[in-house]
This record gives C-alpha cells, sequence and structure tokens, in this order.
C-alpha cells in the first residue's frame, strides 16, 4: 500500500468501526457527538449498508427499507428521531406512510386496510370482525403496560438483573415526577412485565378472547421479526406493535441512502473518519483485549476499542485474531443462536401510475394464511415462500419515479442455507422462476395487471446480500428473536457476554434485534459503552 494511504488510515483516533451500515454509523454519531474520534472503514464505495439505492434505467429503488419505526412527527418524536436529529443534529426529510398495512389472505377472502392510531385500528378490525373491539381494547391496554415496563427499564436498569429491574421500576413508579409520557403510567405494573417476560405471543394473545379472524388481522407485522408467533417473545411484539400504532411508520424522502449519507457527513463534520474501499480482515487480540485492527490490504491500525457491525457469528468465528483468542463460551454462545431469515426481493418499475395499476396502498402483506408456523415452514424450501411484504414506494413519495411510472418491491424470507443447495447453472433460471411466482401471487391477490406493464425488474436473493454486504449466508434479519434470546436476556446477559475488552458488537445481530430503528439503537448504545471503556 502506498505511504499516503498508510498515513490517512493510520493517524489518530479513538475507536475503529468496522462496517458504515446503521450500526456503525450510529455508533460513529454518538461517539463524534460526544468529542471522540471514531474512524470507520467500510468496504463498499458508500455508506449504509442494507440502507441504501440502486438505479435501474428511469427507476430508483430502495434496496431494503419498508419503513422505520421510533421515527414519530415533529411533535411527538420517538427514539430513533430524537437520537438523530436532537442528540445527533442530523438532519433528513422524514414522510409519512400513509396506513399500517393492507393485508390479503386469499384462502379465507379476508382482504382489510388497517390505519395508524389504536382506536382507528380497532375500529378497522371490529368493521371487518365484529365482537373484536373490547378483546381488543385489553389487548391493546396489556401492550401498553408491557411495552412502557421495557422504554422504562431502558432509562433505568444500568447494571440489570431481575431483582434491579424489579427495584428500579418500583422506584420509579412511587418517586418519580420525570414526565415520560406514557412510560411513567404503564410502569406502574411491573407484575404485568415480569409475568409475560417469558410468554410468546401466541401463549398471550390466544387467551385474550379476541376472535380467530381478528388476530389474523392483527398478525402480519411479525413478518418483520421473521419468527412465528408461537416462538416470538411478547415482550418484544408488545413493543414493536404500539410503537408504530402510536408513531406511524416513516421513510426519509430520498430513499435510506439519504439517511445513511446524512449521518456520515455528520460524523465527518464533527471530527470523524469514513474511509471506503477498505475491508478489516482481522481483528487483533492480546491477552483478551483488542489491540488494534488488519485491513485486506495489510494494514496494521492500532487502537483499544472496536466495534463490529457485523455478525458474532462472523466476527468470533473469523475475524478475531488469533483464532486462540476467540473465547470458547464466545463461538458456545453464538453457534447456540438460531441465524435469522434470509432476504430475496423482487424490484419492478412500471410503465404506468398506482391509479392506473389499481395499486392503492403502500404496504402489502399477502399470504394464503396468518398461520405463522405454517409460513415460516414454506422458508425452507427453495419455492415460492407463502407471504409476501410488498411496498408501491410512491403511494409515501408520488414523485419517488418519472410521472406516469410506479415503483414495487416484493420481499420474501428465506432459511439461512435454503439456497446454498442452488447450483450456479440453476441459478438465474431460480431465482426468475421465483420472481415471477411472486408477481402472480400479487396480481392474483388483488386482481391486477402488473406483470404486462414490468419496463425493469431486478431480482436480489440470499446470494445477492451475501455478496454485496458480506451477510452471513445472505442474512438479513440477524439472530432470531426466541424468548430465550430476545432483548431482555440479552441485557440481562449483556456483561457476561463482554468477551474481549475493548470489543462492542452494533447492528442486527447486537441486544435489541434486527430492523433498521433497532440497528440505529444498538449503534447509539455501543458507542456509549465504548466511550465508557475509553474514559469519556
Amino acid at each position: 500500500m502506498a505511504e499516503g494511504k498508510k498515513a490517512k488510515l493510520g493517524g489518530a483516533c479513538d475507536a475503529v468501526i468496522i462496517g458504515a451500515g446503521n450500526g456503525g454509523l450510529a455508533a460513529a454519531l454518538a461517539l463524534a457527538v460526544r468529542g471522540a474520534k471514531p474512524l470507520v472503514l467500510e468496504q463498499h464505495n458508500a455508506p449504509g449498508g442494507f440502507a441504501t439505492s440502486f438505479v435501474r434505467g428511469r427507476f430508483e429503488f430502495e434496496a431494503a427499507l419498508h419503513e422505520l419505526s421510533s421515527i414519530g412527527p415533529e411533535n411527538n418524536k420517538g427514539g430513533v428521531r430524537r437520537f438523530l436529529e436532537d442528540e445527533g443534529g442530523v438532519d433528513i426529510d422524514w414522510v409519512p406512510i400513509p396506513e399500517a398495512y393492507r393485508v390479503i389472505l386469499t384462502d379465507s377472502g379476508m382482504d382489510a386496510r388497517l390505519p395508524f392510531g389504536e382506536a382507528p385500528f380497532i375500529d378497522a378490525i371490529e368493521e371487518k370482525v365484529p365482537g373484536s373491539r373490547e378483546p381488543l381494547t385489553r389487548y391493546f391496554a396489556l401492550c401498553r403496560e408491557v411495552s412502557g415496563a421495557l422504554g422504562l427499564l431502558a432509562k433505568t436498569a444500568s447494571n440489570p438483573s431481575p431483582k434491579r429491574i424489579m427495584k428500579d421500576l418500583k422506584k420509579f413508579v412511587a418517586e418519580s415526577a420525570d414526565p415520560f409520557d406514557d412510560a411513567r403510567r404503564n410502569a406502574s405494573n411491573v407484575v404485568t412485565f415480569l409475568r409475560t417476560l417469558p410468554k410468546t405471543v401466541d401463549e398471550v394473545t390466544l387467551k385474550m378472547g379476541i376472535p380467530p379472524k381478528a388476530v389474523d388481522l392483527l398478525y402480519p407485522y411479525w413478518c418483520y421479526l421473521g419468527i412465528p408467533m408461537s416462538r416470538m417473545n411478547f415482550t418484544i411484539w408488545a413493543a414493536m406493535l404500539i410503537d408504530y400504532i402510536d408513531y406511524g411508520a416513516w421513510i426519509p424522502r430520498l430513499r435510506s441512502q439519504e439517511m445513511s449519507y446524512a449521518i456520515e457527513a455528520r460524523v465527518r463534520e464533527l471530527g470523524g473518519r469514513v474511509e471506503y474501499n477498505t475491508r478489516v480482515d482481522r481483528v487483533l487480540v492480546e491477552r483478551g483485549r483488542v489491540k488494534g485492527v488488519v485491513t485486506a490490504s495489510g494494514e496494521t491500525i492500532k487502537t483499544s476499542a472496536v466495534i463490529a457491525n457485523t455478525s458474532p457469528t462472523q466476527l468470533y468465528g473469523s475475524l478475531v485474531s488469533p483464532a486462540s483468542e476467540a473465547p470458547a463460551a464466545a463461538l458456545r454462545n453464538v453457534n447456540s443462536r438460531k441465524l435469522g431469515g434470509a432476504g430475496f426481493v423482487v424490484y419492478l418499475g412500471l410503465d404506468a401510475s398506482p391509479v392506473e395499476l389499481g395499486v392503492n396502498d403502500y404496504g402489502y402483506f399477502i399470504s394464503k394464511t396468518m398461520n405463522t408456523d405454517a409460513v415460516y415452514g414454506s422458508m425452507e424450501k427453495l419455492d415460492l415462500v407463502d407471504m409476501q411484504a410488498t411496498i408501491c414506494l410512491n403511494n409515501a413519495i408520488p414523485d419517488c419515479s418519472p410521472p406516469g411510472t410506479t415503483i414495487i418491491s416484493m420481499t420474501t424470507l428465506y432459511k439461512p442455507g435454503v439456497w446454498d443447495a442452488v447450483k450456479p447453472k440453476e441459478y438465474a433460471a431460480l431465482k426468475n422462476r421465483l420472481a415471477d411466482a411472486m408477481i402472480s401471487q400479487f396480481d392474483d391477490a388483488l386482481g391486477t395487471d402488473i406483470r404486462s406493464r414490468v419496463e425493469e425488474i431486478e431480482v436480489a436473493t440470499p446470494a445477492t446480500f451475501a455478496r454485496y454486504a458480506r451477510s452471513f449466508n445472505g442474512g438479513i434479519y440477524g439472530y432470531e428473536l426466541d424468548p430465550w434470546d430476545s432483548i431482555i436476556p440479552r441485557i440481562l446477559s449483556e456483561k457476561d457476554e463482554s468477551y474481549i475488552k475493548g470489543l462492542e458488537v452494533a447492528g442486527g445481530f447486537a441486544t435489541m434485534g434486527h430492523g433498521f430503528s433497532s440497528s440505529l439503537i444498538s449503534g447509539r448504545s455501543a458507542g456509549l459503552k465504548t466511550l465508557a471503556g475509553l474514559g469519556g
């Protein structure tokens, strides 16, 4: 490598961040706004990781984002928006999603549009399934108690343990006058929070007396977590549901790439550095402490603090060097966890407007059934998965494509490793067949004919995501959030899982789980922990 490049990378920095995805950028921002000097090393030539866009013909496609939670309007900001704007000083043009979702279940003929806001949401379900209002009202009250207690825990339990959680929550209820809005009121029932903590969504929901058809309308957000309701932790579900219902869903006007570039620009403005086309191949560790990183070009950068925006499976399995410094406990931990879903996306640029096409909603959940175990099971085969989550970007941002055109993207998931069986000579034909089947699935459900109006089409498979972002097995969903490995158990285990001094993990595989908003919050947390380790 040229001497100039060595000097550029080898300058003074407080922490090295591996990867400029959501988690890495958020970690850099959290450090930079507090006066630290992070150095972000990104293998690609642009920031964002999955938070990016690409151009085909006259269309700019959003690569991965459907919608963000925890944003909210200017007068009622969610946690992610407060972090980015108020704390980080990042300017993003946020656009609200017009409705929660439209769900179409082809086996039963159910077709319903669900709005944001608790009362309108319940009203819409009651209209479709009379007799739902009373049990749904109780259900939302329960979800609010759990969600409020979870939010309060994040603010109070700095050294988490079950005993500490109970103590902090009770103390807050008894003494606090701090106006945390719903959190202060909802946290009064800490018993409810602890009682539901080990439960799955099905274990709680199916005992509430909600009519089965109403449960079908309530459950579509499950695919944003990618694990069936018989295994999904109720605490996480309750928090996600309330967040969406209360704050709505939002996207950056200029695709998620706008957000990535805005955060990156702010990090640079504050004195941080971001270097592209620079892959980290090794994290140097000596006697349980971080000593530096080695890039793919062979340059060594000395540092005592590293934040890895990657999976712990990759981190401890191949990055930590020498391999003997990867603790056996860390390897057992990552091997015990289940990798989340791998992505398959069909991007369509259509030569007709949404009105002409009859595509009138932003977000669609289309499936044969809302039997989440059955849908999850269909992810095991190299065939059409039973459910697709589809967005029409123009119905949130009308001018996102040229006049008289439409951008649609269709997403489904496969279990990690399923695509490993595909032979190279079969790859193109298979992905095209599955893309064609997803288009038919959409047209059949809506009675539309988008197939005949396709001007541009691109298909991303797990192999695409693995190649583009080096995501393990093409995974886009982190580790699965089983009750034993959901956010609260991870919080309680954080201290025990700090295996190497000076090394933190950010992004979708970290404590807060996968998803854009969770990755941003996890990055902030990793940045603050690193700062504390630096004595900041």
